[in-house]
């Protein structure tokens, strides 16, 4: 009778310590609560464009009481060293060379196994994103499902992934990225399907537009980039710096354009980040155009979000370098519009984002699967 009953509860205790695994792979970490933070950060990449990066342990003190949590995603695209263009100069960045950049699926396993690697507390702070790959290729998304599969409990979203980007979409072999790709609509209704953020970079012109098309009514990509939001209404998007870049200036109706999307009830779904020091030189440029995007934020609080757009930063200095570049912003805008902007949006949207991830393992996902 005694060692039935030892049996039996040796066999209860195994099932518990089965579901026990079960229950933390299927929900995540919690969520982690930010309020005594600066910001939180929607926009970060831990590695390069030749995938070097702090440890993901060196990074959280680099985040210290200023960063509450970050979307971090690795860099889809690799910079190729070819000895016949470049020699003995190693290039580091997509600028440095005339090699193409090639998209390098291993980043997604990288992010996965340097996320995994924290205590559970620590996990809490991060959202890891899918990044790699080819947004062109119809496998896409068969890509992004078996990740999930593979990283049950790791992900929140997917992205920053590239379509059109100044001088990066032509370094790219083969079939250019276009917003008109059914590949690409593959990819969004799975993030919807599956409750995945999407985080995309698409310019809303071609570079240097000021100078080369004066008389065109509206900037190049914005009708594709609109229809491409109106065909996904189930998917949470994020298009990143609004669609500006190191060439592509926001035009004198940049902000109206924002806002005719921000104010368009099919677009409800569609969100906009303010990251990188290239985006940030334009919202603070003079107290003028810093009084405008305040004003559009503080009319539209619940749609905008901080990102640093950070990549592979050294130390903390330079992490904290885009956020401490928006101050003269922080200091226009009101109080609970900061607050929504730097810690809140994130909150809401990524909560949200996985939960439903998680849901969505749990339903496609068996418990001995990983």
């Amino acid at each position: 009778m005694g060692k039935l009953f030892s049996q039996q509860l040796t066999a209860r205790l195994r099932l518990f310590v089965l579901l026990g695994a079960f229950f933390l792979v299927t929900i995540g970490p919690a969520q982690s609560q930010t309020s005594q933070y600066e910001f939180n950060d929607s926009h970060f990449h831990l590695t390069n464009n030749i995938q070097e990066g702090p440890d993901i342990h060196d990074f959280i003190k680099m985040m210290g009481n200023h960063a509450g949590r970050v979307a971090i995603c690795g860099v889809p695209l690799q910079q190729e060293w070819s000895y016949r263009v470049d020699g003995d100069l190693a290039p580091t960045y997509y600028l440095h060379s005339d090699a193409p950049l090639y998209y390098y699926s291993f980043v997604d396993a990288w992010i996965a196994m340097e996320y995994k690697s924290l205590p559970r507390d620590q996990q809490a702070r991060f959202d890891p994103m899918i990044t790699g790959f080819n947004p062109s290729d119809m496998y896409a998304a068969d890509h992004i499902r078996r990740v999930l599969r593979t990283f049950p409990g790791v992900f929140t979203g997917i992205g920053e992934f590239t379509i059109h980007k100044e001088f990066v979409s032509a370094k790219i072999p083969g079939e250019v990225p276009s917003l008109q790709n059914p590949a690409l609509d593959r990819i969004f209704d799975l993030a919807g399907e599956v409750g995945l953020v999407v985080l995309i970079h698409n310019d809303i012109d071609i570079p240097f537009a000021k100078d080369i098309a004066k008389d065109r009514l509206q900037p190049a990509y914005l009708n594709d980039m609109r229809g491409l939001f109106k065909r996904h209404p189930n998917t949470t998007i994020i298009w990143a710096h609004t669609g500006l870049g190191r060439t592509v200036a926001p035009t004198q109706n940049h902000l109206a354009i924002i806002e005719a999307i921000l104010r368009d009830p099919n677009f409800r779904h569609v969100y906009v980040d303010i990251s990188w020091d290239e985006v940030a030189k334009y919202v603070v440029a003079n107290p003028e155009a810093t009084q405008q995007w305040a004003e559009l934020m503080q009319h539209y609080p619940d749609r905008f979000l901080f990102g640093s757009d950070g990549a592979a930063p050294a130390d903390r200095s330079k992490y904290l370098k885009v956020f401490r570049e928006y101050e003269p912003l922080w200091k226009s805008l009101d109080p609970e519009t900061s607050r929504k902007v730097r810690l809140q949006n994130y909150e809401r949207i990524f909560d949200e984002a996985r939960r439903r991830v998680r849901s969505w393992e749990s339903s496609h996902i068996s418990a001995n699967s990983n």
